[in-house]
């Protein structure tokens, strides 16, 4: 009797070697967590790892939805997500100085979190309405360009320009691929580009224009907005090649090194397990987002091939704005 035979057929048409790999990273991190409390599950790791299963859980059982379902919801979970991020402006919990989470509860929930996905989810929807040779109009850019740019302007006003940022390039980036003209994102590159002298001086928080100030000068102010990526850059350093050794770094225990169980967790990490350990964890994100490259390639439909290569896009954007912000390539920004 065979293994086909005996485990049920939708556990096996599931991709287990991303999968695995998924646990592999997870796990990984769990180590790095344990590791920034000096040796303990508590307080990061052990909740991290709940979370972390129950949440792989769900997107197991998620697998599972039909694609048709998943295309009728879109747009209705974009406009209940956007409902969320204005009571978040009303009514949500204030935390390290951003009004960010809803408290239902038994939890706190963070809706902007939750649009990264649902805005790739909502554009694949919108340009799989819409017969491919209209898509080149102007019918079919403005709509696509409120969706993305209403939860982005409420999530700025939380504020959190890195989230505001992720959802605006994951609608972008679909608009992209559904076939919008490429002279239309030149256009708005160079609008873009004009606009940036007035959204600094007058949209951007004081805080968030220092530390761009920062990123271009990072001797500025080493001790005060540019302690983060100072304190990284040391990590990351005196890492090496292979790095101090699991448990031995001494940014981290020391307390030098702020937030490195969160946005600086890759300093964290690097300096223990050094440049080794950085280019095995980019191998494997690489692997991820190649397979859903390959997945959206072999979709059948045109609303599958935009959001498997959207979320693709979703992962790669996130990991590279992440790493370029901890090695002092871009502004620090959390994602």
């Amino acid at each position: 009797m065979s293994t086909r035979s005996i485990v049920p057929a939708p556990l096996v048409q599931l991709p287990w070697k991303i999968i695995l790999l998924v646990v592999a990273i997870g796990c990984f991190d769990l180590l790095v967590l344990y590791s920034a409390a000096g040796g303990s599950v508590r307080p990061w790791a052990l909740s991290q790892g709940i979370r972390f299963f129950m949440l792989l859980g769900g997107a197991l059982a998620l697998a599972r939805v039909p694609e048709r379902w998943w295309q009728t919801g879109a747009l209705p979970a974009y406009v209940l997500l956007c409902i969320m991020l204005v009571l978040v402006e009303l009514v949500g919990a204030v935390r390290g100085g951003g009004q960010r989470w809803l408290d239902v509860g038994f939890m706190r929930l963070q809706p902007s979190e939750l649009m990264k996905p649902c805005i790739v989810l909502a554009c694949a929807k919108f340009y799989d309405m819409l017969p491919p040779n209209e898509t080149r109009r102007f019918s079919a850019i403005w709509p696509a360009a409120i969706l993305i740019l209403l939860p982005a302007a409420l999530v700025m006003k939380q504020p959190d320009l890195g989230t505001a940022l992720m959802i605006t390039i994951g609608g972008i980036t679909v608009m992209f691929l559904a076939g919008v003209p490429l002279r239309l994102f030149i256009g708005g590159a160079l609008a873009l580009g004009a606009a940036v002298p007035i959204a600094f001086n007058f949209v951007l928080h004081e805080y968030q224009r220092n530390r761009i100030l920062v990123f271009l000068d990072p001797e500025s102010d080493p001790l005060g907005i540019g302690y983060h990526i100072s304190q990284s850059k040391i990590a990351i350093g005196s890492g090496g090649i292979l790095g101090k050794g699991f448990l031995n770094g001494t940014q981290s225990h020391l307390d030098y090194l702020p937030e490195g169980h969160t946005d600086f967790a890759l300093a964290t990490m690097m300096e223990e397990w050094g440049l080794v350990g950085g280019v095995l964890l980019i191998m494997a994100f690489v692997l991820i987002v190649q397979w859903g490259i390959s997945t959206a390639l072999s979709a059948q439909s045109r609303f599958a091939k935009l959001t498997a290569a959207g979320l693709a896009a979703t992962i790669f954007y996130y990991v590279s704005i992440n790493m370029a912000m901890v090695m002092g390539m871009a502004p620090v920004v959390g994602v």
